[in-house]
């Protein structure tokens, strides 16, 4: 079986925005206009294609990403030409699209959608312009080196500006948007696009906007467009010496030159074209499409993706050719009621056959790979053979998680995992009967399978069962999809924060554990020295004897062999574990620097479990006396309302100890923004609704920990006794 599409041909990209900016609304055009449904569906009829989960539906949100595999006929900026003259439409292109969620609870699905996709296309609200989570998404697309197209959508809406919303890309994301089209008309009137490229006029007519009528630029926008064009010519012959030179010689560059250009500025992350239009009015959409096939990469265009021998420690690198051997990284699971497990991977190189085995190189284990199927939406089409520069879903396989790599067995690789975000809100669990007890591990276990930012625990003292997500909401998701899907009832308890704690200062603690018995006793003696983890060096390499995780250092410093290597890993585990429960009120210990300095061995009694219990007891007498602190969430706030209520909620903010950063006029309210701690954030929408008359909304992310003041940590420690 061969490849029915070249890789040159082959768009993998996604839909990103801030939540009600018309992502999903998009996602149902490109459906229509590439033939894949033929009735397109409405996020507030609850009857897209791409929200497809019934919480989707009943709240008109997005909550997990959905792939869609579609073919499209570049239209009129996209054109090739025939020998004889006339267009050549059979060069279909292939997009594999994602359609991410806008809410910060769920941002998880845009972070790690964004690291297997060569390709975005970012909306804006065209009242809002930039919103917090397009800042977010901006962020995790920067991360990856991903790159964008923007879409100013909603032109349609009242209040709606393009100037004020290109301005906001401009100086919120990147000076380097540079307008590729204006829109003719607004709110009402908005009828069509001028494209600045070609300098024409496009309608959108007949049934959904299916026929596209090219025109000569309306009077009243000539001046504006010419302006515009000359601006746009300028800033894109930069990137080009060549045309560079020309341009300042006077002579036209052609639309030919100057496409080739952008797409290779695009590709290296130094242009992002803005176009505009209104996906419910279906007005702009396919030329957005024909713009994704300009100027988003192949898999072709992007960087050989690289990664580790498992076996050798060194770098390897995979090219984006079926002849190079199989690399492909799982980047999501799903449940699904009718075939179980899916796993969704994207392949990087190589292909693989549905019937053979699949090497997890991340557990060093093979699984027969039953069968393979390629996704629209929530409905599966089985395929026999994935090629690389393609996204599909391995049904059933059952040791997958998140961030593996499948590869060729004869020449593994393991590719970098993708990084997820703490959980920051917690909430107490019960099953209602003991029917449900069983099924509840079960279905915890596979949500948090599925979800990396959905994680459960237990409470050791209580025998407590507690889950943790990024917000209330997310929380409210997943307990009512064990409900549904799982048939689990459950008792839920108030919402928690989650707190951790460090340390200020630096300090030292000796402990030797020794328990003598009849037989072998118990010998571990060891010295460590605690202080706040520092970022390492720029540049500089990390030393073998020093171990680095995320929020944990261990500095290896034993010489002499006081300590003997084999005893070393027990010291660290020790301290690890030590971590989960801190000193001021039991909540995990994060940001500290350990050194093992110092310590003994007995010849008989020494052991891992004494170096372990030894550690730990260490690690609880320095951390004592290094200044231990309660660290709480800080969460980025925007409140968008009329200017009127500016008063009340300022004094709102003031009182639930938030610092307010400053504010902007957003459509006909106004937007605050403030950085608040989550604690004090609870029933907060509630609140604002009663606060503005229903007029008032309020968007909030997690951006970075924050000691608490010693009056709270006073409270906090109390309450957990």
């Amino acid at each position: 079986m061969n490849r029915d599409y070249p890789l040159e041909r082959v768009r993998n990209f996604g839909i990103i925005a801030h939540i009600d900016a018309g992502k999903t609304t998009t996602s149902e055009r490109i459906l229509y206009y590439t033939g894949m449904i033929h009735k397109i569906g409405e996020v507030h009829d609850g009857e897209t294609t791409t929200d497809w989960m019934e919480q989707e539906r009943e709240r008109g949100i997005t909550i997990t990403a959905a792939a869609i595999t579609c073919f499209w006929n570049p239209t009129y900026m996209s054109q090739t030409l025939t020998k004889e003259g006339q267009k050549d439409l059979s060069k279909k292109v292939r997009f594999n699209v994602i359609d991410t969620p806008g809410h910060i609870d769920f941002t998880v699905e845009v972070k790690r959608s964004l690291r297997v996709l060569d390709g975005a296309v970012v909306v804006f609200d065209g009242v809002a312009g930039v919103e917090p989570q397009s800042e977010t998404n901006w962020r995790y697309a920067d991360d990856g080196k991903v790159p964008r197209l923007c879409f100013i959508n909603k032109m349609d809406r009242m209040g709606a500006s393009f100037e004020k919303s290109y301005k906001s890309i401009v100086e919120r994301l990147n000076k380097n948007a540079i307008r590729f089209q204006i829109p003719i008309g607004t709110e009402g009137n908005h009828v069509g696009v001028v494209d600045l490229m070609q300098m024409k006029a496009f309608y959108f007519e007949g049934e959904k906007g299916i026929n596209i009528v090219e025109k000569e630029i309306p009077a009243d926008l000539l001046e504006d467009a010419k302006k515009y064009h000359a601006e746009m010519v300028e800033k894109i012959v930069e990137h080009d010496d060549v045309a560079m030179q020309s341009y300042l010689e006077g002579k036209e560059v052609s639309i030919a030159d100057l496409k080739k250009i952008t797409r290779k500025a695009v590709i290296e992350n130094k242009i992002f074209p803005v176009f505009t239009g209104s996906a419910l009015k279906n007005i702009g959409v396919q030329l957005v499409l024909d713009a994704v096939v300009d100027y988003l990469p192949s898999p072709l265009d992007i960087p050989p993706v690289k990664g580790i021998n498992p076996n050798t420690g060194e770098e390897v690198v995979r090219h984006a050719s079926d002849e190079e051997p199989f690399c492909a990284l799982a980047f999501k699971l799903q449940n699904d009621p009718f075939v179980g497990q899916l796993t969704f991977f994207r392949v990087y190189s190589g292909t693989i056959e549905a019937g053979t085995y699949i090497y997890n190189a991340s557990t060093g284990k093979k699984e027969r790979l039953g069968r393979i199927v390629r996704l629209q939406a929530d409905q599966r089409e089985e395929v026999k053979k994935v090629f690389s520069g393609e996204i599909a879903a391995a049904v059933g396989l059952k040791d997958a998680l998140t961030s593996n790599t499948f590869c060729d067995e004869n020449n593994p690789i393991v590719l970098e995992k993708i990084k997820f975000m703490e959980p920051v809100v917690s909430l107490r669990i019960e099953p209602k009967t003991k029917a449900d007890q069983e099924k509840m591990g079960m279905a915890l276990r596979k949500l948090g399978n599925e979800d990396p930012t959905f994680r459960v625990s237990s409470n050791q003292e209580t025998g407590e069962t507690i889950i943790s997500g990024m917000g209330e909401l997310h929380l409210e998701i997943m307990v009512d999809r064990m409900k549904r899907e799982f048939s689990v009832e459950t008792n839920v308890g108030e919402p928690q924060v989650a707190y951790r704690e460090t340390i200020m200062n630096t300090a030292e603690a000796e402990n030797k554990y020794i328990k003598q018995t009849g037989g072998k006793g118990q010998y571990g003696h060891v010295r460590i020295t605690l202080k706040p983890m520092e970022p390492w060096p720029e540049g500089e390499k990390i030393p073998k004897t020093v171990h680095r995780y995320d929020d944990f250092e261990f500095i290896n410093s034993i010489k002499g062999g006081v300590i003997p290597n084999e005893f070393i890993p027990a010291v660290e585990k020790g301290v690890h574990e030590a971590m989960d429960r801190g000193i001021v009120a039991g909540y995990k210990m994060v940001n500290i620097s350990c050194e093992l300095t110092f310590g003994s061995y007995h010849d008989v009694d020494s052991s891992e479990i004494a170096y372990k219990i030894a550690a730990s007891q260490a690690f609880q007498d320095a951390a004592k006396r290094a200044k231990p602190v309660i660290l709480e969430p800080i969460m980025r706030l925007e409140v968008v309302a009329p200017e009127k209520y500016m008063g009340d909620i300022n004094g709102s903010i003031a009182s639930k100890r938030g610092t307010i950063e400053g504010s902007e006029p957003k459509g006909q309210a106004l937007a605050i923004h403030a950085k608040v701690p989550l604690s004090e954030m609870f029933g907060y929408t509630t609140q604002l609704r009663s606060m503005t008359s229903g007029q008032g909304s309020a968007m909030m992310e997690f951006d970075h920990y924050e000691v608490v003041p010693a009056n709270v940590a006073l409270e906090i420690a109390e309450k957990r006794k």
